[in-house]
């Protein structure tokens, strides 16, 4: 049983690339812009299913054309939405993403419709979400419908990744002592512990703390330099894979997906974490999110030129 299910948002980015940030009241020209598909969730789940997972979506969509643009995106990708509802009289999703030429990027989100997905909603997919390997989560949607989902899936023992992005102080102990895998990255390690991260050795002491309070496996995502484990099977870093990045816009959420896919299929932590670093960095050879991320043959392809 590998099925991945994804609790979370979609949005509907709008990319404007750029030279710099306009000062306050400046008004400048920008070289390009695109919109695309994106979203935590929705990204999370596109590059496990372009990487061939069976992917179950529960989000929410508005009643405009952004709706109708995530939903047929969903549908291209072999996504199963059944759990992707329209809210009346409510404006999807949108991230705003500015994309400078040093491939960093500034991001606005507009919650919308995906602030309407409820813990009701989670346990109308039970009988669905039962047959899942795996229930990978975000903090784009409301914090108790994450916790009820938490719960839900420690009643019905599925392991559960959380995503702790965008950054959110404050967490409960109670429901972070049961994830299965906790996956921030250094911004977002910092918030949750409580501790500065300025290195790989401050991410590794303070990944400890969270294995001390409960979670089972903490992975953080370091960008260039790979990813960090700590947790239940000792601690390793896989190192980064070396590219020349265009665009960082939703890396992070395809080292998720990937590794979803990876661990969900085969429950090897370190090659799935291999598999998500190499993944997120070919990621970012692109432009955009969703249209950045390679399918498994592309990716292939990409792992073969990187061992050369």
């Amino acid at each position: 049983m590998s099925k991945i299910a994804v609790i979370g948002s979609n949005m509907v980015d709008l990319i404007t690339y750029i030279e710099r940030m306009p000062a306050q009241g400046e008004t400048l020209e920008a070289p390009r812009f695109a919109m695309g598909c994106g979203g935590k969730g929705a990204n999370q789940a596109a590059a496990a299913a372009l990487l061939g997972a069976d992917v179950l979506m529960l989000s929410k969509v508005g009643d405009d054309g952004f709706a109708d643009t995530t939903l047929a995106n969903f549908q291209r990708l072999g996504i199963d939405s059944r759990f992707v509802e329209r809210v009346p009289g409510v404006s999807s999703g949108v991230a705003p993403i500015f994309v400078q030429e040093n491939s960093h990027n500034s991001i606005l989100i507009v919650k919308g419709a995906n602030a309407h997905l409820h813990p009701a909603d989670i346990d109308r997919a039970e009988a669905q979400l039962r047959d899942c390997a795996l229930i990978v989560l975000q903090l784009e949607i409301e914090l108790a419908s994450v916790y009820h989902a938490i719960e839900f899936a420690r009643r019905h023992a599925i392991p559960v990744l959380l995503n702790p992005a965008p950054a959110l102080a404050g967490l409960s102990n109670d429901h972070l002592a049961l994830l299965d895998f906790l996956i921030p990255n250094e911004s977002e390690l910092a918030l949750i512990s409580g501790l500065q991260v300025n290195s790989a050795a401050d991410a590794a002491h303070a990944a400890r703390t969270l294995v001390a309070k409960g979670v089972r496996h903490v992975i953080v995502t370091l960008g260039e330099q790979g990813a960090l484990y700590v947790g239940a099977e000792g601690e390793w870093q896989v190192p980064g894979v070396k590219v020349e990045a265009r665009d960082t816009s939703g890396a992070g959420d395809a080292f998720i997906g990937c590794f979803a896919r990876h661990w969900s299929r085969d429950a090897d932590i370190r090659q799935a974490m291999q598999q998500a670093v190499a993944y997120s960095a070919c990621s970012v050879t692109g432009l955009g999110t969703q249209s950045s991320y390679p399918d498994a043959e592309t990716f292939a392809r990409f792992l073969d030129a990187s061992a050369r």
